[in-house]
């Protein structure tokens, strides 16, 4: 997934968020700053936030500029595991399912893509049956077949070779790991996997060994794109996928550029998602974030690829001087700190909440980039992208309420409950490559050492991040009572986000994201309940439930619901937030105002 670049040490967040917080008042009550460089007419401040911005304005034709601070992690569909990748692969890769291009909540909805339909669902949800449509061609013309998508499926199961993608439809479809991917298949034409049958070229059925009721939007994700078997370069496919969708790639230099082009097979008539409107949609990487903010506030591009929001700098520069084109969106990721139980005191209860109570929020979001950069101060474990979300309404511990500069009554009264009336000592395990991450660290410690807990803060590497917090084993060693993090949905529902975080069963021994270590049968319980659950009311209801189990442990300290400052250039028309992919603008169907 996507990182933030944010502020670097505590002072200078706290500074950098109260400039922004002055400039955000202004620009909310329209005074100051103008389209400036990027060209007149921009649409003004939160246009495109969870609304279209420049609705039907978009020509056909032009050249639709990104700019990047990052690379993805693969332009493979099966491997991509960042977020503005799957947003940015829908220009050459389509799925059975997809997103609907509409704004905010309704852009999270799912909508036929390759299939003519939501598919057929049988034998008590354990069977789907999907009819691919007429006139759905690759690049070089060819028709895509059932068996192609059932291939570019099969892919996920070659993690000896095409490893870094989510792996949600080999665990649904192969819970028992039967199956050895394509590369090692016996089968003639390696299309052994038992679970997908392909009758026709037209026909694909999915044989679940159990009901899933999100198995729909794992369908939906890039790794079930189709891929034709006589153009999967294997390792290498992620330099240059062979398209399905609307745009082909021309070149790509590995963290210098990337440029896409009309395909011209691509039927319009028989893609009900995506418009096309660019000829050309290119990608410039840059290595310092300054300079890509300075070249998107100067109009040479567009927009950030990445989505994570300006740097410091460049959004004090555009909310003074072009605050119409901006946008504030919530992001669908939540920052926090999480308390391993394998690391004493926090094996007890009363000790979590000492450091939940103990902490200043205000403090945490000030680190973070204050209520505009940062976001509002999180008191739960739940997005608000996510179905059950309650957002701030539901704070059992008053974070944003009484308690929202710290309660150090509080905390001393769980200190001593949990046999540490004097307080302990612990360590803080932060990434040092985010600055904003140190920066939360550093409130925290503070907050912290006023009711007597002393946490020294250990800024490990990293690119590390599996090695060192992802193995409970090796966060046992260091004593890492505190691991500061965040977390974003691969898709939009409880399981989505909350499944690897709060499942016992996803306590793994390397790659660990379950740090608190969570093994309560009652959740579980309600996961098994939530997937076995086919009514979409009844899923939000025990996804809401899930929620306060987790927080009712206090594994968690929330910092915030993060928001962003994203550019948005006076060019683009038709542009809007989507739930879908985490607050990001929708890519697919940007077009430019006029093609100049």
């Amino acid at each position: 997934m996507t990182t933030q670049r944010t502020s670097g040490r505590h002072k200078q967040a706290m500074a950098a968020a109260a400039v922004v917080a002055a400039l955000l008042t202004t620009a909310a009550c329209g005074g100051g700053g103008n389209d400036g460089g990027s060209g007149s007419g921009a649409a003004g401040f939160n246009a495109a936030n969870n609304k279209v911005a420049q609705a039907s304005a978009a020509k056909k034709g032009g050249e639709l500029k990104f700019a990047a601070a990052q690379d993805a992690d693969s332009w493979d569909t099966t491997r991509g595991y960042y977020g503005f990748m799957w947003n940015f692969a829908r220009y050459y890769s389509r799925q059975l399912v997809s997103y609907k291009t509409q704004p905010g909540a309704e852009g999270a909805q799912l909508t036929p893509d390759l299939a003519t339909d939501m598919g057929k669902v049988s034998d008590g949800g354990k069977t789907y049956t999907f009819t691919l449509r007429d006139g759905i061609t690759w690049e070089d013309g060819k028709p895509i077949t059932s068996k192609d998508v059932k291939y570019g499926i099969e892919r996920i199961w070659a993690q000896d070779v095409l490893s870094g993608g989510p792996v949600y439809l080999k665990d649904v479809l192969d819970p028992k790991g039967e199956y050895k991917g394509p590369y090692k298949d016996k089968a003639a034409d390696k299309l052994g996997l038992k679970a997908i049958e392909t009758p026709d070229d037209k026909t694909i059925v999915f044989h679940l060994p159990k009901p899933n009721s999100d198995f729909l939007q794992m369908i939906a994700l890039p790794s079930a794109s189709p891929v034709r078997q006589d153009k999967d370069t294997k390792s290498k496919y992620g330099l240059h996928p062979f398209s399905s969708g609307p745009y082909k790639f021309q070149s790509y230099a590995p963290g210098k550029s990337l440029v896409l082009v009309r395909n011209p097979n691509w039927k319009a008539s028989s893609d009900p998602i995506r418009k096309a409107y660019p000829d050309k949609v290119s990608i410039k990487f840059f290595t310092n974030a300054n300079d890509l903010d300075a070249r998107l506030v100067a109009g040479d591009y567009d927009l950030d690829l990445n989505q994570t929001g300006m740097s410091p700098q460049g959004r004090t520069t555009a909310l003074k001087q072009h605050k119409a084109n901006l946008d504030n969106p919530v992001s669908g990721y939540i920052r926090y700190a999480v308390f391993p139980q394998s690391v004493k005191p926090f094996d007890n209860i009363h000790c979590r909440k000492a450091v939940i109570y103990g902490a200043d929020h205000v403090s945490l979001q000030t680190a973070r980039g204050g209520p505009v950069a940062g976001g509002d101060i999180g008191t739960n474990m739940l997005p608000p992208s996510v179905a059950g979300a309650e957002g701030q309404k539901y704070d059992p511990y008053q974070m944003a309420g009484k308690n929202k500069n710290g309660n150090a009554a509080l905390a001393k009264q769980e200190l001593k409950a949990c046999g540490k009336p004097n307080g302990f000592s612990t360590t803080i395990a932060v990434r040092n490559n985010k600055p904003a991450e140190v920066a939360t660290a550093e409130s925290l410690q503070a907050s912290l050492k006023k009711v007597g807990i002393n946490a020294q803060i250990d800024q490990y590497d990293g690119s590390q991040t599996t090695g060192i917090i992802g193995s409970p084993s090796n966060v046992k060693k260091k004593g890492y009572g505190i691991i500061i993090m965040g977390w974003g949905p691969d898709f939009p529902t409880v399981q989505g986000f909350g499944m690897p975080l709060w499942d016992s069963k996803y306590i793994l021994q390397s790659g660990n994201n379950n740090y608190a270590l969570i093994k309560d049968k009652k959740i579980d319980g309600l996961f098994d309940q939530y997937i076995a659950t086919m009514d979409e009311g009844q899923k939000a209801k025990i996804a809401t439930e899930i929620n306060h189990k987790v927080m009712e442990g206090a594994y968690y300290l929330p910092f915030v619901f993060e928001k962003f400052i994203n550019w948005r250039s006076s060019r683009l028309a038709d542009v809007y937030t989507s739930n879908a992919y985490n607050g990001m603008y929708d890519f697919v169907n940007l077009g430019l105002k006029s093609t100049k």
